[in-house]
């Protein structure tokens, strides 16, 4: 076992993944309680749709995806606070039509440029061998911001998930966390999607939360335990498709999946 574990970081590729995998699983798990509690999970995928559209246009142009998916995807975070503040569309409306549009641009832009190739494919799917230097320094740059600025409003955010109108009564800016939340969470989308894959990343928003959930009660609890289970099961999952020579983004998803069977049994037993 440890000389497994001794191989698997012997490879530059894979401490790179290592890294900016556990710090994207940690953002995502803190980010995903929220989400999961105002019934925005769904954000994530709807994002990472958007990050494809906006990677194939990079792609395209010949410059780096990072530098044109951020901006977009951010954009596309607040711009569905907008459309959602309609009351004509709402919530898993909002997320579909822009999601699906946008998904429908990457192809067509990819189909007449580049074609599927093995760059677009990484991003589809995910790869731990796309992470350059470059990304990873990025990655992590951006990975510590959405940290700190999730600790530094952590009361803010806790307010806005739980009861909007009455942290609004109370005078906080209910529009502006919200735009906060979108922020941090088109940022963490758009860093994962390297290691997960546009089409798997919105799982490290959604499984942990929801995992969670199963045993504990409390804001505090949930979030702790998000966290730690979001790490460990990008870690087991990383270590499995090292192993099994199984897709990276797949193998966590799976593990994920495991962890949220598993605690839902033990919440079971605990209510029986």
């Amino acid at each position: 076992m440890l000389e497994l574990f001794a191989d698997l970081f012997s490879y530059s590729f894979m401490s790179r993944a290592m890294i900016v995998g556990v710090l994207v699983a940690l953002c995502s798990a803190l980010l995903g309680v929220s989400l999961v509690l105002k019934r925005y999970s769904m954000i994530g995928d709807g994002l990472s749709h958007v990050g494809f559209g906006a990677l194939s246009v990079a792609v395209a142009m010949n410059v780096a995806p990072l530098q044109v998916s951020i901006p977009v995807v951010v954009i596309a975070a607040f711009l569905l606070l907008r459309i959602n503040s309609d009351s004509r569309i709402k919530g898993d409306a909002a997320i579909a039509l822009i999601s699906s549009s946008a998904l429908a641009i990457g192809v067509i832009v990819t189909s007449l440029t580049t074609g599927l190739n093995a760059d677009v494919h990484n991003y589809l799917f995910g790869s731990i061998l796309a992470m350059s230097e470059s990304d990873v320094v990025l990655s992590i740059s951006l990975s510590v911001l959405v940290l700190l600025l999730f600790i530094v409003f952590y009361h803010r955010l806790f307010a806005v998930t739980f009861d909007e109108s009455f942290a609004r009564a109370t005078g906080t800016r209910c529009s502006v966390y919200n735009m906060l939340l979108a922020l941090l969470t088109a940022i963490t989308i758009v860093v994962g999607m390297r290691i997960m894959g546009a089409m798997l990343i919105s799982s490290l928003v959604i499984f942990p939360a929801l995992t969670s959930m199963r045993v504990c009660r409390s804001f505090r609890g949930v979030i702790l335990c998000s966290a730690v289970i979001s790490v460990l099961c990008f870690f087991l999952g990383m270590f499995a498709s090292y192993v099994f020579s199984t897709p990276a983004g797949a193998s966590v998803v799976v593990v994920n999946l495991a962890a949220f069977l598993l605690f839902s049994l033990v919440g079971k037993c605990r209510r029986a």
